[in-house]
């Protein structure tokens, strides 16, 4: 037992080319950023590539080596290349959040503009997150079956459409301000999503194809047309209203996007409440599209998803 815990602990602790199977992908390097920092390059039979994604360990996983533990999905938002998996830990305190937590944190990439699907045209994230991933975490890092998923942007509606497309996988889920409704008003919010697959060098309709010829498999991955679906699972919402507010610069203008995506939040809230889902929004007026406004809804909404999964054992 004390040889095999010296093993995985300097395993842990270098950088490694190992190549462990799980479920259509492997590990080809790990390595330990700091104490509870991990960060892995998975190899995606579902992707086609390798793909970066981070961990953030509980305290105390290095002291139980036979606990499985609540996991929680932090989803990051589109455009930021192929690094987007590290956003959540360059960007906010969230290594400080959960340090006295009993949580594993997952930070996975899923590519500039995967929108959190496996596409018509291209790479399958949905399969490498919630199959591959999820054996891979199951067996190399104990993530038990106790999970929550959050996400900012696009990986709000990644946070929603995973939650409703797989009732039960999550017990939470949570959306800060999030594409949630991408047929909102017509072609204002599939305009948006089409143009940021066509900005990244796509075919516009390689994602989920045309939203009037292929309207079902829009419906099928939008959080609005999935509201009934979220039945049972908590649901967390926060948004603004695009106008500058207490955490942007004295000097910002408007803020389109934010406007448009906090419309969408609001639209999703009434729908979710006439479904009877449990539902907590912030709606909380003035604020772009921005980091503080996502790392403070991380902090506010942070009670509940940890409840969410493991009530008074965390």
């Amino acid at each position: 037992m004390l040889v095999t815990f010296v093993l995985l602990f300097g395993l842990l602790l270098t950088p490694t080319a190992t190549a462990t199977r799980d479920g259509g992908a492997r590990v080809v390097h790990t390595e330990r950023l700091s104490d509870r920092l991990i960060e892995l390059t998975v190899r995606s039979e579902a992707v086609g590539r390798d793909v970066g994604v981070r961990l953030l360990l509980p305290a105390d996983w290095d002291r139980f080596p036979r606990r499985e533990w609540p996991t929680l999905y932090l989803l990051h938002g589109c455009c930021d290349g192929d690094t987007g998996y590290r956003s959540w830990t360059d960007r906010t305190d969230v290594e400080q959040l959960t340090a006295d937590k009993d949580v594993l944190v997952v930070m996975p990439e899923a590519g500039p503009v995967g929108f959190y699907s496996d596409w018509l045209y291209g790479p399958a994230w949905e399969t490498f997150h919630l199959r591959e991933l999820r054996r891979l975490l199951e067996h190399r890092y104990r993530s038990g079956d106790d999970r929550a998923v959050a996400g900012l942007s696009m990986g709000g509606f990644g946070a929603l459409s995973y939650a409703a497309r797989h009732p039960g996988f999550f017990e939470a889920a949570a959306s800060f301000s999030g594409v949630v409704h991408t047929t909102y008003n017509g072609a204002e919010s599939t305009s948006l999503v089409q143009g940021l697959v066509e900005g990244a060098g796509h075919d516009r309709d390689a994602l989920w194809g045309d939203p009037v010829a292929d309207a079902r498999t829009w419906a099928r991955h939008n959080p609005y047309d999935l509201a009934k679906r979220l039945r049972g699972t908590p649901v967390y919402l926060s948004a603004g209203n695009g106008q500058p507010g207490p955490l942007d610069p004295p000097d910002a203008a408007p803020d389109g996007l934010e406007e448009l995506l906090g419309e969408q939040s609001v639209a999703l809230a009434a729908k979710l409440r006439s479904a009877h889902v449990p539902l907590w929004t912030d709606f909380y007026g003035p604020g772009r599209h921005a980091w503080p406004y996502w790392e403070r809804a991380l902090h506010r909404s942070f009670p509940m998803l940890e409840h969410a999964m493991c009530g008074w054992r965390c």
